[in-house]
């Protein structure tokens, strides 16, 4: 038990610049208090005594604002950054080395008891502010939910979901967007990564198309104008609006969608 809490403070330490010592991330962390207190709320729900556990659940909703219902699973190292609001319910589950931040919900979708109604997050996933994950599915492990995103489908490992409804961008080569280079995954607060926006990485693939379109059209009419300036040949076949030089300003537009 003490080894537990150990590694939950350590994962605070870790995770949290602002987290100064040991004794301050016991005393002043509600995240802390709220998974020690889920633990002692969850034996109890898992022994028979189901009021207890809810009663021990409500009580750590007052003091911390963080709810979590007493039959959801929780991992090692799980931590919830300053939380207020979070909702977890009945049969979500949290693996081992999640970050969950505040206004998170994981909720239902069903209204069946004796279900799985609720979403099963893998390890070291981040839940970013105000995110909603709604279903019994399973969100791989290293996957990033983005700040207010609504994610009603599964998520694949190391991939980043963003949007309303939530828009999947899948891991590059089976890794995260954020691996570094000696295949070490970072912790990213908030889970923010680069090119997490599938729309402007779609308009950056336009612009590329469009760029390099214009940049063939004009080489080829730099080749007819070449051919036309021959010996015995007419410019007739080189209209005279032929685009011969590239005006396309892919640079500003990139700008404008974001890099």
């Amino acid at each position: 038990m003490f080894s537990r809490l150990r590694s939950d403070i350590q994962c605070i330490l870790d995770r949290d610049p602002a987290a100064r010592s040991h004794w301050e991330v016991i005393t002043l962390y509600p995240g802390f208090h709220a998974v020690v207190l889920h633990r002692a709320a969850h034996w109890c729900w898992t022994h028979g005594l189901k009021w207890c556990g809810r009663f021990v659940s409500q009580f750590s909703r007052w003091v911390t604002g963080i709810e979590i219902h007493p039959g959801a699973r929780l991992g090692e190292r799980v931590f919830f950054d300053h939380a207020m609001g979070v909702v977890v319910g009945e049969t979500a589950e949290i693996g081992d080395g999640c970050t969950i931040y505040q206004g998170v919900t994981l909720g239902g979708t069903s209204l069946y008891k004796g279900v799985k109604r609720h979403p099963t997050l893998g390890r070291d996933v981040v839940v970013s502010a105000g995110a909603k994950v709604l279903g019994g599915f399973v969100v791989g492990d290293g996957a990033k939910i983005g700040s207010n995103a609504v994610v009603i489908k599964p998520v694949p490992a190391g991939a980043t979901a963003v949007g309303i409804p939530a828009r999947i961008i899948l891991s590059k080569a089976g890794a995260s967007p954020d691996v570094t280079s000696n295949d070490r995954r970072k912790f990213n607060a908030y889970g923010i990564t680069l090119e997490d926006d599938p729309l402007s990485q779609a308009m950056r693939g336009l612009i590329d198309s469009a760029a390099g379109q214009e940049h063939q059209i004009a080489l080829l009419w730099q080749a007819i104008e070449k051919l036309a300036a021959q010996p015995g040949k007419t410019d007739d076949c080189v209209p005279c609006d032929a685009a011969r030089e590239e005006s396309f300003e892919a640079e500003r537009f990139v700008q404008l969608v974001g890099k």
